[in-house]
């Protein structure tokens, strides 16, 4: 219920800032790989099954997306909201 709400969220603050050249999107990532939430655990290996590429996600991963967003090349992508999850919700 909250990444839904973050969602309209996120589209409102588009269509508010988006006027004065701020960009606002929204990154869900799923399942990653870190000291709380490892990928060699027994929860893991029961969720990879469900994912389409079926591995953990690293913070690298997840880095590159939001280095891309706050790059100039970026700057048509607003009100988004992008699932870096490795299929999880596909």
């Amino acid at each position: 219920m909250s990444k839904a709400a973050l969602v309209g969220l996120v589209k409102g603050l588009a269509r508010d800032l988006g006027p004065r050249g701020i960009t606002i999107n929204n990154v869900q990532p799923g399942p990653v790989d870190t000291d709380m939430n490892p990928a060699n655990s027994n929860f893991a290996k029961m969720l990879v099954q469900f994912m389409a590429l079926p591995r953990y996600g690293t913070g690298e991963e997840i880095a590159s997306l939001v280095a891309y967003l706050a790059s100039p090349e970026s700057t048509f992508v607003i009100g988004a909201s992008l699932s870096v999850d490795g299929g999880f919700t596909a």
